[in-house]
């Protein structure tokens, strides 16, 4: 694919043919003129239709041969089986970038998949890109490029996109519909792009040539598929992004064998890449425009503190619980800051996070300011979010100027919270708007948004150094557990003694070589979870060693005596595939794992901060730091572990799966006990 080629025309372009142009009313090939006319495109525009004359009063072209300059950007609007002449038209016309705006293609069946090939195939002899087929266009840039035949720009009451975020759609009906929500709003989305079939030119090509733009701050998308992420790294690197990603549904999906393929749903996977890489993931519409309106007030976020300042103890209290459930932090405010609060806000009112300065507000000119521009001096507090449950007449302008002048003294984000009609303060959104201040309905809103930007000002880049590169052979396909600890233990990784038996007469030596207390385990070829099957028995002596060894026997093949490790807090560690890169899974181990299901993922490759950010994310946290009076377990052997195994399998077969439960975490040190593997070949 020929990403490097340029795709600035989409809205960038100085000149523009629309193939299939026409005056007729209704007719699709009629609309991106009527818009480019309307909202004054500064740059040459040239009709083209095989008979000719003149359309809407400018010079109609018989063929793209015949049009006299360059053409920058191409819109094919014919029939879909004229459209592969006109894309062959337009590639020997030296034309950029051609948006097939054509239905009938891959969306219908297979010869129309085929079809569409065909059009990349003639478009890449001569270096021409294609967005589409069934695309909508794309809108904006400083030409006021109107690349579209979506009725959002037949009303007259839609605004020409304006400002510097750019909106990047993999649908189109939808993608318009959010742009037309958010020039509703006042979001200032100066650019949309919708890239339909993505024959060619993908969505995530499109973002990261925008993000190269000086004119983009930022990036929101509506994405339905993901594969590689290293392309949006690319975009996080430079510039804010956020992503609607639809399918988050698991209906129709296939449970994967293992523990570690049930915990690392493709959902789960997506949202934990997304934020590896600084990548805000958000559910709705109403939030990637939420999120939209916070990037573009160019803050930059410090860290997860937030202040809250409110007129409302109900707004407070669900700022709070917003806080908590977006994973921020509610500021911890010094003492100094609370004592300085008590003598600005009322008796009646609050001087610690979040700052209730009630309704008084509106009687004592100057309560508010000073409030809030002492809560934002705090060191603990990275964002303010001031909410006002109705706010009318000439307290809007004098909050508005508040935040403002606080947003540019202290360079915090500042988010508004206006519950309550609009029809209170008409004005309101206006107001807060000019002043760069973005308002939100409700706290939850408001503290969703700031998650988002924390997400996006939180792109590392590490060096994954590691105290054990070395690299763990990859196991044959139907490995035993026997097998694959073997491979594990020669990578340092700490495997109990085990011994391999088949004989009842073995068994006694066995338990006795393993110390006289044994877990004795069915080995049965396809049997991945062998407690569940009653294929595990703990603490075996000799006395107990015939009859058990036994009833394993009996399910069909050998049995593995291993010595018993007693106690511990157990943990599952797991690797698995998806159409992003292999999986880390780590959490809750042993028979509890899917009953408890708290475990948490991550894109390989990883380092230690990476696992010991995974642990804090599940219950493990509190389990190996000692619940309920036990002592702590050894979590830095278990970091230790991981690590090595996330590094040791970099190089194994895609699609693999490695299910490491439990690994056991005492005191000191910690075990594998059980482990499993399923190579893509016997999946």
């Amino acid at each position: 694919m020929t990403s490097h080629l340029d795709l600035r025309p989409l809205w960038a372009a100085t000149s523009i043919a629309v193939i299939g142009a026409t005056e007729r009313v209704g007719a699709m090939g009629r609309l991106p003129l009527e818009y480019l006319i309307k909202h004054g495109f500064d740059g040459f525009i040239a009709p083209v239709n095989p008979k000719g004359g003149e359309i809407f009063g400018m010079e109609a072209f018989a063929s793209m041969a015949s049009v006299p300059q360059h053409i920058d950007l191409a819109l094919i609007m014919v029939p879909a089986q004229l459209v592969k002449d006109a894309v062959r038209d337009c590639a020997d016309a030296g034309v950029n970038v051609a948006i097939v705006m054509s239905s009938g293609f891959a969306e219908v069946d297979k010869e129309g998949a085929a079809a569409q090939q065909e059009l990349v195939d003639i478009a890449r002899t001569k270096g021409m890109r294609i967005v589409g087929p069934n695309c909508i266009g794309s809108v904006g840039g400083a030409h006021k490029v109107l690349a579209t035949f979506s009725p959002v720009f037949s009303s007259e009451s839609t605004p020409l996109p304006d400002g510097r975020i750019a909106l990047v759609s993999q649908s189109g009906a939808l993608g318009f519909g959010a742009l037309s929500l958010g020039l509703e709003r006042g979001v200032p989305i100066g650019i949309a792009i919708t890239t339909g079939n993505e024959a060619d030119v993908t969505a995530t090509e499109v973002a990261v040539q925008l993000a190269q733009d000086p004119d983009v701050d930022a990036v929101v998308m509506y994405v339905e598929s993901l594969g590689n992420l290293d392309s949006l790294a690319q975009v996080a690197a430079t510039k804010p992004i956020a992503i609607l990603k639809a399918g988050r549904s698991a209906a129709g999906a296939e449970a994967a064998a293992s523990h570690t393929g049930a915990l690392a749903s493709p959902d789960k996977v997506v949202s934990a890449a997304l934020k590896q890489y600084g990548i805000a993931r958000v559910d709705n519409i109403d939030e990637l425009l939420d999120v939209a309106s916070m990037f573009a007030s160019e803050r930059i976020i410090g860290g997860p503190g937030v202040g809250i300042v409110t007129t409302s103890g109900g707004s407070g209290i669900l700022a709070v619980d917003a806080i908590e459930k977006e994973g921020l932090v509610l500021a911890n405010l010094d003492q100094s800051t609370v004592s300085d609060l008590e003598q600005i806000v009322p008796s009646y009112g609050n001087a610690t996070n979040p700052v209730d300065v009630t309704a008084a507000v509106m009687a004592e000119p100057g309560l508010f300011e000073r409030c809030v521009d002492r809560l934002a001096d705090d060191p603990a507090v990275n964002a303010i979010v001031a909410c006002f449950a109705v706010l009318v007449g000439k307290d809007v302008d004098r909050i508005a100027t508040a935040l403002h002048e606080l947003r540019d003294r202290t360079g915090l984000p500042v988010a508004a919270v206006r519950t309550g009609a609009a029809a209170l303060a008409p004005e309101g959104a206006e107001v807060l708007k000019r002043a760069g201040v973005p308002v939100y309905p409700t706290p939850e809103r408001a503290v969703a948004a700031l998650r988002a930007l924390v997400t996006a000002n939180t792109r590392v880049s590490r060096s994954f150094n590691v105290l054990s590169p070395s690299e763990i052979p990859t196991p044959s396909p139907g490995a035993s557990e026997k097998e694959l600890k073997e491979l594990l233990a020669k990578s340092g990784l700490p495997i109990p003694e085990s011994i391999l038996v088949s004989e009842a007469a073995q068994v006694l030596n066995a338990v006795d070589t393993v110390g006289g207390r044994a877990v004795l385990k069915a080995v049965v070829p396809g049997l991945l979870h062998k407690s569940d099957a009653g294929g595990v028995v703990l603490d075996v002596t000799t006395e107990r060693a015939v009859k058990t060894f036994t009833t394993l026997k009996a399910m069909g093949g050998d049995v593995l005596v291993e010595r018993f490790v007693p106690g511990g807090i157990e943990v599952l560690v797991g690797i698995s595939g998806s159409s992003m890169g292999p999986v880390l899974t780590v959490g809750v181990g042993g028979v509890l794992t899917e009953i408890v299901a708290s475990a948490s993922v991550r894109l390989l490759p990883v380092d230690r901060v990476d696992i010991e950010q995974m642990i804090s994310e599940t219950a493990l946290d509190q389990l190996l730091a000692g619940a309920r009076g036990s002592q702590p377990s050894d979590r830095k052997a278990l970091v230790t572990l991981i690590e090595t195994l996330a590094h040791g399998v970099r190089n194994w077969p895609t699609g693999c799966e490695l299910d490491i439960n439990p690994v056991t975490v005492l005191e000191r040190g910690c075990w594998v006990l059980d482990a499993a593997y399923v190579s893509p070949q016997t999946d």
